[in-house]
């Protein structure tokens, strides 16, 4: 068993201090490794400094991946793009490199119910996080329900500013439920904060013209739309659910498998 110095453990303190725990960790390893190399100083030094940066930007990748709150994590790899023509595969794969973050620009996703609409807003969400930029996903009533209560609270300031921290925001699967008078209005209010500032994904099962039914106004509608859809790239899903197609390609092994 080593036995550590004086200076071993005065520079182990001053790592500490200075919040290097991959040098702190690695060092002592890597001067072995370095002196049956025998390699330089500087190389040493180099090692020792890419790892740390390397165990950092890790670490922020996971605390970014974690404050997303995905519900399942997805990425392009496992999107059927085959089964669903009727989506415009190169300009998703063109979002996926986070421009349309950058430039502050929206994504609408609008088609049939289990076409994949939320598995595209969460995988460009999840390429946007291993770019460096903050997420947050939310399903749009879980959304309405948690500002009412922050109002309720008097917290409504408090998560309005921690959203306007996000690069990009995605509002999953509007339409489904219709909302109060009061929530329409504080979902338009996030809306309305992000214009310009942070980019917007939503996700809904209704055309345009049917936003007043969830949204009960008619004037809030169109000031609604006209903010989501002032900078905004629109994907169209229109082919069968991948739910259904799965479920009848179940049935179908099934019936196969009963046959003699």
């Amino acid at each position: 068993m080593s036995t550590k110095t004086p200076s071993h453990v005065l520079l182990e303190h001053y790592l500490k201090t200075l919040k290097l725990p991959s040098v702190l960790r690695e060092h002592r390893k890597m001067a072995s490794v370095c002196q049956a190399e025998r390699a330089d100083y500087s190389t040493y030094l180099l090692r020792l400094i890419e790892q740390e940066i390397h165990d950092r930007e890790q670490r922020a990748a996971e605390r970014r991946l974690k404050s997303a709150r995905f519900p399942v994590v997805k990425t392009l790899d496992s999107f059927r793009f085959e089964e669903q023509p009727s989506i415009n595969q190169p300009l998703v794969r063109e979002l996926a490199h986070g421009e349309f973050i950058k430039e502050r620009e929206n994504v609408l996703l609008i088609g049939n119910s289990g076409t994949g609409k939320t598995h595209l807003a969460t995988a460009l969400a999840f390429a946007a996080c291993q770019m460096g930029f903050k997420v947050r996903f939310f399903g749009v009533t879980a959304l309405v329900t948690q500002l009412l209560e922050r109002r309720e609270e008097r917290q409504l300031d408090r998560f309005f500013k921690q959203l306007e921290r996000s690069d990009l925001l995605v509002l999953d699967e509007l339409g489904y439920v219709p909302f109060s008078k009061l929530g329409a209005e504080l979902l338009f209010e996030v809306v309305s904060r992000a214009y310009e500032r942070t980019s917007v994904v939503v996700t809904t099962n209704l055309p345009f013209e049917s936003w007043t039914e969830v949204l009960g106004s008619q004037r809030l509608t169109g000031a609604l739309l006209d903010r989501l859809t002032h900078r905004v790239h629109i994907l169209e899903a229109n082919g069968e659910s991948f739910r259904l197609q799965d479920s009848l390609r179940r049935r179908g092994q099934r019936q196969k498998t009963k046959k003699p």
